[in-house]
């Protein structure tokens, strides 16, 4: 997993691109980039599988925030991000969700 940060010089915004590998959801799976930035809506950013088997999508998000996230796959599986910024509980139970500062 990455995420890839591309800071632009005329706005205060950050073009954030998540990616999730191949093996953190093998087959045709369906996955979704679900956190912050979009209100924890399961079904607002669908994340595009690659000719590689990964998914990729990119956000511009705005600078000087931390955003919480997490990988939804096939609408049941919740999959952190490993090259995170850092991790904070999520508040159910003993969970976390990834962070990303920009």
């Amino acid at each position: 997993m990455s995420l890839q940060k591309r800071y632009l010089k005329t706005r205060p915004l950050s073009k954030v691109t998540f990616r999730l590998p191949a093996a953190a959801a093998p087959g045709n799976a369906t996955v979704h980039l679900v956190g912050d930035f979009n209100d924890w809506d399961a079904a607002a950013t669908p994340m595009t599988r690659l000719k590689s088997g990964d998914y990729k999508v990119t956000l511009d998000l705005p600078v000087g925030q931390d955003y919480a996230f997490r990988y939804l796959i096939n609408g049941q599986v919740w999959e952190n991000d490993w090259a995170a910024d850092g991790y904070a509980p999520s508040g159910l139970g003993s969970e976390e969700n990834s962070l990303v500062c920009v």
